[in-house]
């Protein structure tokens, strides 16, 4: 059988995923967690950007990778031209500093539909756990293991945390969507 304790970390996990992948979304102020999902070929494998250099925002519209190994600042300068953020670093030597244009309306309205993909893709797994548990609960009274009204009322239960983690989900992502489209 199941928790419910056990439902909301799982559902809990979802979110959690969701709120990473949209640090990655660029606002127009500068966020060291936009560059987390970059990949830097390094030694011959690739590894996160953060395993190379450590990332900084000296100013609002300024991102500083003090690369550590100064043989690699080529391959993390390649890896974040190459992101797919529209980002061009500047080399001073010792430093990566990457200035934040401004997004126009367009860019904005495509960061915001990307937005809402990655909202949809939480809102769909969160709704496979709730099939799950609820699968876990036909099976239990098919088994004779708990009584029709247990099941209904655990059924019932199911369903408001559902709810009340989509909600939440919503909320982050309205959230998000204002501070992408403000400029």
């Amino acid at each position: 059988m199941f928790t419910l304790d056990d439902l909301k970390h799982r559902m809990d996990g979802a979110v959690s995923v969701f709120q990473h992948g949209l640090r990655g979304l660029r606002t127009g102020r500068a966020s060291i967690g936009l560059l987390e999902s970059v990949m830097v070929e390094a030694y011959g494998a690739l590894v996160p950007i953060n395993q190379v250099s450590s990332i900084s925002a000296p100013e609002a519209r300024m991102l500083a990778v003090a690369v550590w190994d100064k043989n690699m600042m080529n391959a993390v300068e390649r890896a974040i031209r190459s992101c797919g953020l529209g980002l061009n670093p500047i080399s001073d030597g010792a430093i990566l500093r990457i200035p934040l244009p401004n997004l126009n309306e367009e860019r904005r309205r495509e960061l915001v539909k990307i937005a809402h993909q990655y909202a949809e893709q939480a809102r769909v797994a969160i709704r496979h756990v709730r099939r799950d548990a609820l699968d876990r609960l036909k099976r239990a009274e098919r088994d004779s293991v708990i009584g029709q009204d247990e099941s209904r009322c655990l059924a019932d239960k199911v369903q408001k945390l559902t709810n009340d983690v989509i909600s939440e989900i919503d909320k982050i992502l309205l959230t998000k969507e204002a501070e992408i489209m403000t400029v």
